[in-house]
């Protein structure tokens, strides 16, 4: 089964590039062979089950390790 994960890092910052927080979670999410797709308003990676569900855990350490006050993160099986 196939997963998507969405997730959005604060604090929420629109001026200038984005903030460690945000590149350091997708930079976990990448190297973990996710496919990502990085918007303005939130990160969506899609992979197998097994993949995702393995590099949350990873994703979010990065996450606060950049500086992020907080994560929200939705999963959902992949249409």
């Amino acid at each position: 089964m196939r997963l998507v994960a969405e997730f959005t890092t604060e604090p929420f910052d629109v001026e200038g590039p984005p903030p460690a927080h945000v590149t350091e979670a997708l930079r976990a999410a990448e190297e973990a062979g996710l496919d990502c797709d990085f918007g303005p308003l939130g990160t969506l990676v899609r992979g197998e089950q097994q993949d995702v569900l393995a590099a949350l855990p990873h994703v979010l350490e990065a996450a606060f390790g950049g500086g992020a006050s907080q994560v929200t993160l939705q999963v959902r099986r992949d249409a």
